[in-house]
């Protein structure tokens, strides 16, 4: 038996890609599994029921529990039903993977208030919507584990991603603190920018990459996250392509002033200020 066997997860954007892969890879560990998918486009318009629906079919074909959820996480009344079927259906809520996730990419010249709120909507907005609504669940019975789908675009940077990059960095900022005020009710949130080729990625990298990048080398590592026996928290890993590592933010020595220095002061110690050489992992200079 895998310390997974009968706990219930919740996964959004589950109908297809990255979520279909970590729904048939939990639920092959015995979780059972909320499939929810609202069955739209890439760009998130539209819905439909098939996505989830095929999901669940092909879980329970394998000898596994799941149950399908159509709700639209983006708004708050959505995230609180589909933690509702999670409790529903099988009693309890113990993780919780945000992987939903819509594009309308652009640069930023041409970035539209309507697509850089969309976007925000599903990935940031939906992250704190499906998390608040297992939190109070989680607390209650002293467990919960919180995994976000995080990016590359969204820790580095990408052309013509400025709301994507944003939403997917707003979520790192979102665990972090997750992960310090879950700490002593035995929650964990952790974020993983994947790698991987599914009609999200189609046309951002070219088709020879995409071939070395399926989506079964990242759901080990999010499934891994989600048990009982991983109590790694507010840590961020890049998965894809068989590549599995961590990475985190790094500060230099830096430059201490004495007194409130002129431009031209913190100018001339600019290089120093700016030096790299023996980093450490950073940490948070008020805590």
């Amino acid at each position: 038996m895998s310390d997974l066997d009968g706990r219930v997860i919740v996964i959004t954007g589950a109908g297809g890609g990255l979520g279909r892969e970590y729904a048939l890879s939990c639920a092959g560990e015995g979780a059972r599994i909320v499939v929810n998918d609202l069955g739209g486009n890439r760009d998130g318009t539209g819905a439909g029921s098939a996505m989830a629906d095929d999901v669940v079919a092909e879980i329970r074909d394998r000898g596994g529990e799941a149950v399908a959820n159509y709700d639209d996480i983006s708004d708050v009344s959505g995230a609180l039903s589909l933690v509702g079927t999670a409790v529903d259906s099988f009693g309890q809520v113990d993780g919780v993977i945000h992987n939903a996730g819509i594009l309308r990419d652009s640069s930023f010249v041409k970035m539209t208030p309507e697509n850089w709120d969309a976007v925000l909507k599903v990935h940031l907005y939906g992250g704190f919507n499906v998390t608040s609504a297992a939190w109070p669940h989680f607390r209650e019975h002293g467990h919960g584990r919180i995994v976000v789908a995080t990016s590359t675009s969204g820790l580095y940077g990408n052309f013509g991603q400025a709301n994507y990059g944003a939403a997917k960095s707003g979520l790192v900022g979102l665990i972090n603190t997750l992960a310090i005020e879950g700490a002593k009710s035995g929650i964990t949130a952790n974020a993983v920018a994947p790698l991987a080729a599914t009609r999200m990625t189609a046309d951002i990298a070219p088709a020879e990459v995409l071939e070395k990048l399926p989506p079964e080398f990242v759901a080990p590592v999010v499934t891994h996250l989600v048990r009982p026996t991983c109590t790694d928290t507010g840590s961020v890993f890049v998965v894809g392509g068989g590549l599995v590592q961590r990475v985190a933010l790094f500060q230099g020595k830096g430059v201490v002033f004495a007194e409130p220095p002129s431009p031209g002061e913190v100018a001339d110690r600019w290089a120093e200020i700016s030096d790299l050489t023996g980093a450490t992992v950073g940490k948070n200079p008020l805590a």
